[in-house]
Order: structure tokens, then C-alpha cells, then sequence
């Protein structure tokens, strides 16, 4: 009953969407700090040379 309802109805598609939207922002802001937390640690060890 509840899977029917989460892929059949209207509420139950936006609801999916919401979830996989939040999953991939997630991903893309963790990797967005992690790059830049990288590049901000290179730049610190050449100013420390």
C-alpha cells in the first residue's frame, strides 16, 4: 500500500523527487568543501615554504 502510494500519486512522486533533490545537494555540497578544504590546505603549505 505505501509503495503504491509513493509511485502512484502526485504527493507521493514530489515526495521522491524532494528525497533524491536533498541526496545529490548533499553530495555536491560535501564535495564542494572537501575540494576546496584541499585547495585551501595547498595554498597554506606554499605560504608556509
Amino acid at each position: 500500500m505505501a509503495w503504491r502510494e509513493l509511485f502512484g500519486s502526485d504527493i507521493g512522486l514530489l515526495s521522491l523527487f524532494t528525497i533524491g533533490f536533498v541526496l545529490v545537494m548533499g553530495v555536491y555540497i560535501y564535495r564542494f568543501a572537501v575540494r576546496h578544504m584541499a585547495e585551501d590546505e595547498q595554498k597554506a603549505k606554499l605560504r608556509h615554504q
